[in-house]
């Protein structure tokens, strides 16, 4: 393989490992905590509920996205402020995920691992790319 080739194989790798985690964070709000659990949630935090409602559709179609190959670059963008909000909630509980209410090194983990998908671009097997937000540096 070549390094074109390789860096596409590990920009798709990244793509639907990325998504999958994307969609598995919009489920678990749906099936574990449910919609309207997960918007009690974003009230105690200081989130308007109702937020809970689009931040789960935000979630899961660009969990899609990236694994189908549907404009990822562009979605992989779009998710990071998401991720940092959720960041932001943890800030205070200490830096791994498993601290009582939960760390911060996970989401921005995720956030990082989508501005990577962004840079990276959509790899092999995209079904639709766009040149929109593209990065030119």
């Amino acid at each position: 393989m070549n390094a074109a080739t390789s860096a596409d194989w590990g920009a798709t790798l990244l793509r639907v490992s990325l998504g999958a985690m994307w969609i598995a964070h919009a489920l678990l709000k749906l099936l574990v905590f449910t919609l309207p659990g997960t918007a009690q949630f974003f009230d105690s935090v200081g989130f308007p509920g109702f937020l809970a409602y689009p931040v789960f559709a935000v979630e899961l179609l660009g969990g899609l996205m990236l694994v189908l190959g549907l404009y990822a670059r562009q979605a992989a963008l779009a998710l990071v402020p998401v991720m940092l909000a959720a960041m932001s909630v943890h800030l205070g509980n200490g830096w791994v995920f498993t601290s009582p209410g939960g760390g911060w090194e996970y989401p921005l983990f995720l956030a990082v691992a989508s501005v990577v998908q962004w840079l990276l671009g959509d790899g092999a097997w995209a079904l639709r790319r766009s040149p929109r937000l593209v990065p030119t540096f």
